[in-house]
């Protein structure tokens, strides 16, 4: 007889725009939107960035201090650091679909824009994300203050090829902020809303109003987070991890681990990945 296919993302047989989540004996109610395929890219101009390493609205000002970690690096951050405990299995090889994502920010000396590259628990890089549309004032608050933290921001998040999956926006502030999450055709996603000022902070998905799951830290300090569903059942865990003497003496560079204990749907998913990787920046930043 003819072993089963291993768990993981396949076309759903009743609406081919939807990839459905197989757990190895049968199939599950876990649905989210399949990956149309990319275009053709064409050639970049000589001196240009390639699209996939991260590259938003780098400055020639900045100064990098190394990189965002090599595979044996990732490794062990996963397992040893947050605490995954061994490989984890399942996965389809992109954002939406690894149980395990470890998010690590490009260190710099000098930054005027975030930067972070985004990898599957073997040290295989998934994506990116960046910081784009920042104006000249923008990055000399960036430079010389910390005001730029009360400004809009704006970030895509890029899959391996550097084609944007998701973007984000978040309004300048002063108070609890919200990021907006949109597709990259600009149909929205839902909102992350920071829930409250004071104590261990709160961000609460919303889909047209409604609350479909959040993050809840587990500390004042909001190292780490509890993933929780619109029933606030713990479905994942976002953990902050030692990125280095180097890194934290000289950089605001901010590594994560997302473990997520169950395949989601979307738009959850799809929240819980833009909160995971944007976290340091809708938070973290306004902190330091």
């Amino acid at each position: 007889m003819t072993a089963p296919p291993p768990p993981g993302w396949y076309p759903d047989q009743a609406d081919p725009r939807y990839v459905r989540w197989w757990d190895g004996r049968q199939w599950t109610q876990h649905v989210q939107p399949a990956r149309p395929p990319q275009p053709p890219r064409p050639a970049p101009h000589p001196g240009a960035r390639p699209a996939g390493g991260g590259q938003g609205d780098a400055s020639p000002i900045e100064l990098a201090l190394g990189g965002t970690g090599d595979s044996d690096s990732v490794l062990h951050q996963a397992q040893q650091q947050a605490g995954v405990g061994g490989t984890v299995s399942g996965g389809g090889g992109t954002l939406f679909s690894e149980p395990v994502l470890v998010v690590n920010q490009k260190a710099k000396l000098i930054e005027v824009a975030n930067e972070y590259a985004v990898y599957d628990q073997h040290g295989g890089q998934l994506g990116s994300v960046v910081q784009t549309g920042q104006s000249g004032a923008q990055k000399a608050l960036r430079l010389f203050t910390k005001l730029d933290a009360l400004m809009t921001v704006r970030l895509e998040i890029r899959d391996a090829r550097g084609a944007p999956v998701l973007t984000m926006n978040r309004p300048a502030t002063m108070w609890k902020s919200t990021m907006h999450v949109q597709r990259p055709d600009g149909a929205p996603v839902g909102d992350i809303r920071m829930e409250n000022a004071f104590g261990k902070p709160r961000f609460a998905f919303e889909v047209d109003g409604r609350r479909i799951g959040g993050i809840t830290a587990q500390n004042l300090r909001a190292w780490d987070f509890e993933v929780l569903d619109a029933q606030d059942e713990h479905i994942g865990q976002i953990s902050k991890t030692w990125q280095g003497l180097g890194k934290a003496m000289f950089t605001t560079a901010d590594n994560y681990v997302l473990q997520l204990h169950r395949p989601l749907p979307d738009p959850l998913i799809s929240l819980v990945v833009a909160a995971s990787l944007t976290i340091d920046t809708t938070l973290g930043q306004a902190q330091k």
